[in-house]
């Protein structure tokens, strides 16, 4: 009997002197779980980053990604890129796009100097500049506005170098006659050939119903570069090489593809007219150097250029004796 008491002694000493060790060994376990617990915490609950036991996500973007803002007015030198949007990206596109555009990708419409087709140097810059001017007039004389005013609410004429003040001044859109100078100069000394160009008509409307008033306030010289006529009437306009105009010297008339270079530019005009829309136009240039190619768009500002039929609407000429507006139809 002791021996079986004793055995069963030996027993409870033995669990007793074991428990310790147990405790032991059920508190690490509940370190191990605690440890795991927090390894796999879903992301965002403390505001800390995912844990090595979670794939890393891109975070929303909170700031505009940077690029390009504005298009079209080629005086500005607009030659890196276009369309790219201001706006912040949260479904983590952000850096991928910005990824693109590291790797020379465009994205969006082309602006001016923007790259479209083949290029094979790597760069969306185009190797040009450009300089535009919508506002010209024929002989540096002649020009007529349509403006939603009556005569007694516009002012006298302006010169041609303050036309675009005075035409914005006043809501004016150019009447029967556009003409664009565009002046076409490469960065650098080796050449980039102009291979065409090209008018797209994005808008005809039934001619405005407003009046015309007329430029003519005295002629200057007579200079007409590399000259281009186009009229918007057709069904797919295009750009016809004119003869040009030196102090009464004509210039024949040369076709693309023209040459440029940093040393050597080259000044084209653009006489668009109309005699029955209210049309919105804008040029596309092609040009190639090097093995790369690519179309730059010429427009306003941004905007198409925009021109009225004066057909069939009141005329009006400026008097400077009398210091007011007449009607001359």
């Amino acid at each position: 009997m002791r021996a079986v008491s004793g055995s069963g002694g030996g027993s409870a000493a033995g669990s007793r002197g074991r428990r310790p060790w147990a405790l032991l060994a059920g508190a690490a376990a509940v370190v191990v779980l605690a440890v795991t617990a927090v390894e796999v915490r879903p992301p965002g609950e403390d505001g800390r980053k995912d844990t090595a036991a979670t794939p890393p996500s891109t975070a929303p973007s909170s700031t505009p990604s940077a690029g390009p803002t504005a298009r079209g007015h080629l005086d500005r030198q607009k030659t890196d890129g276009d369309d790219a949007s201001g706006a912040p990206r949260g479904d983590g596109k952000g850096e991928r796009d910005k990824e693109r555009k590291a790797k020379g990708a465009a994205s969006g419409s082309p602006t001016p100097g923007a790259t479209k087709g083949p290029d094979h140097g790597g760069s969306t810059r185009a190797p040009l500049t450009l300089s535009t001017r919508s506002h010209v007039w024929e002989n540096g004389c002649g020009h007529r506005y349509v403006i939603d005013r009556p005569p007694s609410e516009v002012a006298p004429p302006p010169t041609e170098q303050d036309a675009p003040t005075w035409a914005a001044a006043h809501g004016a859109v150019h009447g029967g006659t556009t003409n664009v100078e565009v002046t076409v100069q490469g960065r650098a000394s080796s050449a980039v050939v102009l291979q065409a160009l090209h008018v797209r008509v994005v808008g005809r409307r039934t001619p405005l119903a407003w009046s015309s008033f007329a430029m003519d306030n005295g002629c200057g010289g007579s200079l007409t570069p590399r000259a281009f006529s186009v009229n918007l009437d057709a069904t797919r306009p295009l750009a016809r090489p004119t003869d040009g105009n030196d102090a009464g010297k004509p210039i024949p008339a040369v076709s693309f593809p023209y040459r440029v270079s940093a040393s050597d530019p080259e000044v084209l005009l653009v006489n668009a007219r109309t005699a029955g829309c209210d049309c919105s136009w804008y040029l596309e240039l092609d040009w190639t150097s090097g093995g790369r190619s690519g179309t730059l768009r010429i427009d306003d500002h941004g905007s198409p250029f925009r021109t009225s039929s004066v057909k069939g609407r009141p005329q009006y000429a400026y008097d400077y004796a009398d210091g007011a507006w007449y009607k001359s139809d």
